[in-house]
Order: structure tokens, then C-alpha cells, then sequence
């Protein structure tokens, strides 16, 4: 159930204290409003089957949710007001540069936060105890995209980037991985050029592929149109590893054009019976395909629900319990271990794949590559 915050230490009507998370979420502008939906659903779907199923040692399970819409002060500032609401932790975001914000705060507040979404390998500047992640970190999954690209016979890739950190990390991971390979990335500034401008610049570099390392909706979509209009670059590859493609919004903007255009998706090629089973409440919930991000919303819940049954709402004892973490998740068995150059604790075995919209029928996916 998703309600307003209570006061500290308010009991309910029934004369039982809940028990409270705070859920971090964009769901307005410039955030992804369709990822926030997302994510939310899976975080309401998990707190309702955890209440039905008795609650938190008899106590009813609370999402108070606060919209980040995409800014890292306003998230920070959720953080301070989440923690004084005495939230036994948080949970969610998925825009790394604002869930980097909020895992600082909260390392500093010592508050526990399970990240659903975002990948950015720097989470929190410093190793930390309080925080930990669901989702793959952004060397991982970018490098499994580079991979891909090779194993294609891409070289020559460009990038079209907005500068941000996530962009630039993720441009770092792709050289980085590409350049001992063969490969060479060349970028391509999408402040000082136009859609039109950056098809120019893709024929002179002789680019066989172009990465959109941008935002969503625009100018991801004017890119996309200029490209597929421009007959010189008939055959290039458009990807999009940050996952633009995986909203059905993308398929309404762009059509036909939004087909082939290959992203990371964090989901087994199978899912068991749980993952089924929560599939189709979601789908019934969102009314369209649930995405990998309303998987990360339930995991997250079922990840701090099995935590606070076992250790109890002292914050201190949930941050040490990380470790000790072996949950049944949607999309595998979930367990927290510590990785290199990675600061929270990390799922280290997250699915990964890479995934396109069907050229024969946008609304489907196809799974070109796992890793």
C-alpha cells in the first residue's frame, strides 16, 4: 500500500505500527516518468503481497514514496525528510546521477538503501556498509554491450552524448574495453550539434554504428528519425545501451523507426514460476508488458521484507545483514557480495541481456546476446 507518511511512531487504526520504506521515484519531468511508473508498480506489487502474506512479524508494511523527478538536490533533500519520518530504509531510484546523491546522503544519515535501478559503478565515493544494489554495475553491463557490438563486426562507433557523469562513464567503460580490441569510439558532442549535424559527422567518421547516449525522449527520438532518414547511413547500427528502447512510450514516438535498435535489459532469457507469477500482476497492474524496472521495484521489496522479518527495523542491523542476504527474486536467487572497484554491496549475478524491438513487429522483443 502506498500512503502518506505518518508521524514517527503513529499506529494504525487497528492500534499496529507499521512499518515504513521510503521509496524514491521519478514521476515527474525531466525525469523518466514511464521508468518511475514502472518501478513503483513492482515496489507497490511486492509491499501488497508482503501485507497479504502477514506483514512484517504482524505489522503492515508502508511505501511512502517521494518523486525525485530526476534532481539529485531534490533527492537528498527525500533522504533527510525520509530518514526524520523514521523510515527503516529506503528503497528504489533509477537515474544513477540521482541515486548517487541519495546514497551519499544516506551513508552520511546511516540509513539503509536498497538501489533498485540505477548502474553508475561509483555509487557513493567511498566503500559503505549502508547501501547496497540490485542492479548490474555499468562496467558490467557496457562491457557485455561492447562485446556485442564486436561479435557483430562493429569497430568504428560513435557516440552521441549529453554530457552528464553517466554518459561519460559509460563512454570511458566502451573505450576502455573496445580500444585493446580493435575497436575505436568516437564522440560526438550532442550539445553543439543538430540531429542533421551528427548525420554528417557519422558519414565523415564512417561510423558503422552510433550509440544514443542521451536523453529520453528527446533528443534520443530526433536522432533516431534524422538517422533512419538520412540514406547514407542506411546501414548503420543505432543502440541505445542505457535501455531508451524498453517503454512502450519509445515504440509510440518512433514506429517502425524504434525497431533494431539494441539495448540492455536485466532479465533471464526464462522466467520461473515466481517471476511468471508476478508478470502477469504487473501486466495486469500497468496494463502493457511490465519492464525489467517493475522487476527491480518487486525484487527490492522482497530483498528488505525477508531483512526486516529476519534482523528487525534497527537500521544499524539491517546494513550489517547485506552479507547474509539469500532471497528468491524474480529473476534468481539474490545475494549481496562485495566487488572489485564497486563501493555498496552489489547482486553480482543480475541477467543481462541485450535486446531489440522486432523489425516485424515493434511491440516484440528479440534477445540477440546474453551475458
Amino acid at each position: 500500500m502506498t500512503t502518506p507518511p505518518s508521524p514517527p511512531g503513529a499506529e494504525r487504526a487497528d492500534g499496529s505500527s507499521s512499518v515504513r520504506i521510503g521509496a524514491l521515484v521519478p514521476l515527474t519531468r525531466p525525469g523518466w516518468i514511464e521508468a518511475g511508473q514502472h518501478l513503483l508498480a513492482g515496489l507497490e506489487l511486492g509491499v501488497r503481497e508482503v501485507n497479504d502474506a502477514g506483514g512484517i512479524v504482524g505489522r503492515p508494511l508502508e511505501l511512502v514514496v517521494r518523486d525525485t523527478a530526476a534532481d539529485p538536490q531534490r533527492a537528498a533533500a527525500a533522504v533527510d525528510e525520509l530518514a526524520h519520518l523514521g523510515v527503516a530504509a529506503l528503497a528504489g531510484e533509477y537515474h544513477s546521477v540521482v541515486a548517487r546523491a541519495a546514497a551519499a546522503r544516506a551513508d552520511a544519515l546511516g540509513l539503509p538503501f536498497l538501489c533498485s535501478s540505477a548502474v553508475l559503478d561509483a555509487l557513493t565515493e567511498q566503500p559503505t556498509e549502508w547501501v547496497a544494489r540490485l542492479a548490474p554495475p555499468q562496467s558490467r553491463g557496457w562491457q557485455v554491450y561492447a562485446d556485442f557490438l564486436l561479435n557483430a563486426g562493429h569497430r568504428r562507433i560513435a557516440v552521441a552524448a549529453q554530457s552528464s557523469v553517466y554518459w561519460a562513464a559509460g563512454t570511458r567503460i566502451l573505450r576502455d574495453y573496445l580500444a585493446p580490441r580493435g575497436g575505436t569510439v568516437i564522440e560526438l558532442d550532442m550539445s553543439a550539434l543538430t540531429p542533421a549535424a551528427l548525420c554528417d559527422e557519422l558519414v565523415d567518421h564512417r561510423a558503422t554504428a552510433v550509440l544514443l547516449l542521451v536523453g529520453h525522449p528527446e533528443p534520443a527520438v530526433s536522432i533516431v528519425k534524422s538517422v533512419r532518414g538520412d540514406q547514407r547511413l542506411a546501414e548503420i547500427l543505432i543502440g541505445a545501451p542505457a535501455g531508451q528502447p524498453e517503454f512502450a512510450e519509445w515504440a509510440t514516438l518512433l514506429g517502425d523507426d524504434g525497431a533494431a535498435i539494441p539495448f540492455l535489459r536485466y532479465l533471464p532469457e526464462r522466467l520461473g514460476p515466481l517471476g511468471a507469477r508476478v508478470e502477469t500482476a504487473l501486466r495486469e497492474r500497468l496494463a502493457e508488458a511490465p519492464s525489467f524496472v517493475a522487476f527491480e521495484g518487486y525484487d527490492t521489496v522482497a530483498v528488505l521484507a525477508d531483512l526486516l522479518r529476519s534482523h528487525g527495523t534497527d537500521r544499524a542491523r539491517t546494513a550489517e545483514s547485506w552479507p547474509r542476504v539469500a532471497v528468491e527474486g524474480t529473476r534468481g536467487q539474490i545475494r549481496f557480495s562485495r566487488m572489485p572497484g564497486i563501493s555498496v554491496w552489489q547482486w553480482a549475478r543480475t541477467p543481462i541481456q541485450i535486446v531489440d524491438r522486432d523489425p516485424a513487429g515493434p511491440d516484440r522483443f528479440r534477445i540477440l546476446h546474453a551475458g
